[in-house]
């Protein structure tokens, strides 16, 4: 039975006429996309009901939470330590920022010559149909990019905005810095949240993210097999809603359905045809609902198996110490684990490239994609070094750039479908 969440989204103040508006494209998307998949797993079916709801269910849980005294942060990047804010009985969710539909809302307060994810962060806040935004009690960011730092400006002008400082190189010293950036972050949930951080409760709450990382590797993992048991669409969705979800359910449901992924291993079932070209795509993140490159990709034929961005391995490889003696080991742990993120952001960045090279053996991909969003320009001039390298290496890349109108979609597909024929 429908749930009707109107009166929620209206207490939160929305715009309901334009938000009917995002609803209505939504679901039409959604099917032409994902539910006209053959053979998909079983267990995908939790994800379809999330999106079926995404502005009504986990709402509707923050805003019951937050009566019982706990506090929302919203967080716009993989660098802010999710352990610090379940640690002190708070909540992380992600934000909106993966629809074109916000876009034009952002250009009315930011340069049009600006990321499509920072416009659509923006927009998305400014014409209120994200409850996300419209929830969050704090806003959490960081210095990963330029245009997202001045968006903070804005943001922070209604909602309370906390910024952590991210170090530009992994120095020795660098990683000493960050250490010190999360135990102010640390004190500044104290302060929001009204609680006092302890090392035991700091140590279970590592524990419940490694639990996450571990249960979403598995996934992953699955898709290394010569039979690919899953579509990259539906596991770039599992990974999209993981910034949302409830960390214990997250991994829940992902285990459920890693575990239906290696039975369907052990079966010889693949969502592809035989031989399909297996793609990697790395660069830059793919907030929900950017579903546009992977769909391109598969529906000539081919299978994604892995993503090297914010939105698939940096998200949860490398766990974090457990059973940490004290906070300050603890801090320490964390900013080792959250600097081997390969931003774009960092000089030099070297380790990126190892790592795409070492995704693309794992999964044994034919060929790397390797998109940039318009006007990211961190990650355009990386895309020099990334395929020249992946060139010397023997790997066959295609450099892409994009945005979220699906204006170039046509242009894309011939440009993807000459690059897998090639392979």
């Amino acid at each position: 039975m429908a749930v009707d969440y109107r009166q929620m989204w209206k207490e939160l103040d929305m715009d309901l006429e334009n938000h009917d508006n995002l609803c209505n494209v939504l679901p039409v998307a959604y099917t032409d996309i994902y539910l006209m998949q053959k053979n998909r797993p079983k267990a995908m079916e939790f994800w379809d009901t999330v999106v079926g709801a995404i502005h009504g269910i986990r709402p509707a849980e923050l805003i019951e939470a937050q009566k019982k005294g706990q506090k929302v942060f919203g967080t716009f990047c993989v660098y802010v330590p999710d352990e610090i804010i379940i640690a002190l009985n708070g909540i992380v969710t992600g934000l909106c920022g993966g629809s074109q539909f916000w876009v034009p809302d952002g250009e009315k307060v930011l340069p049009k010559s600006m990321c499509p994810l920072v416009k659509a962060s923006v927009g998305a806040r400014l014409s209120r149909t994200c409850p996300f935004f419209r929830i969050a009690d704090m806003y959490v960011g960081e210095t990963t990019c330029d245009g997202k730092k001045k968006a903070y400006e804005i943001l922070g002008k209604d909602v309370p905005m906390y910024i952590m400082d991210v170090p530009q190189m992994k120095r020795p010293e660098d990683i000493v810095k960050w250490a010190k950036e999360i135990s102010l972050f640390a004190n500044k949930v104290e302060e929001v949240t009204g609680n006092k951080l302890t090392i035991e409760k700091l140590n279970e709450a590592i524990k419940i993210v490694n639990d996450k990382r571990r249960a979403i590797k598995r996934v992953y993992e699955a898709r290394k097999n010569l039979d690919v048991p899953i579509s990259g669409k539906d596991a770039l969705l599992m990974m999209q809603i993981a910034f949302f979800d409830d960390p214990i359910r997250c991994a829940e449901m992902c285990n459920k359905l890693a575990d239906e992924l290696e039975e369907r291993i052990k079966n010889g079932v693949s969502v592809f045809e035989k031989g399909a070209k297996r793609i990697l795509i790395t660069g830059t993140p793919m907030a929900i609902p950017n579903w546009k490159l992977h769909h391109i990709v598969e529906s000539l034929g081919a299978a994604v198996v892995c993503e090297e961005m914010c939105t698939g391995t940096r998200y949860f490889e490398n766990e974090v110490k457990e059973n940490c003696a004290s906070l300050e080991e603890a801090y320490l742990e964390l900013a080792k684990r959250y600097m081997k993120n390969n931003c774009a952001c960092f000089t030099p960045n070297d380790g990126r490239i190892d790592d795409i090279k070492r995704l693309a053996r794992e999964y044994k991909a034919d060929g790397v994609i390797d998109v940039n969003l318009k006007f990211c320009t961190i990650y355009d001039t990386e895309g020099y070094f990334v395929e020249k390298e992946l060139k010397a290496a023997g790997i066959k890349c295609l450099g892409i750039e994009t945005d979220y109108d699906d204006g170039d979609s046509e242009q894309l597909k011939t440009r993807i479908e000459a690059f897998i024929e090639m392979l």
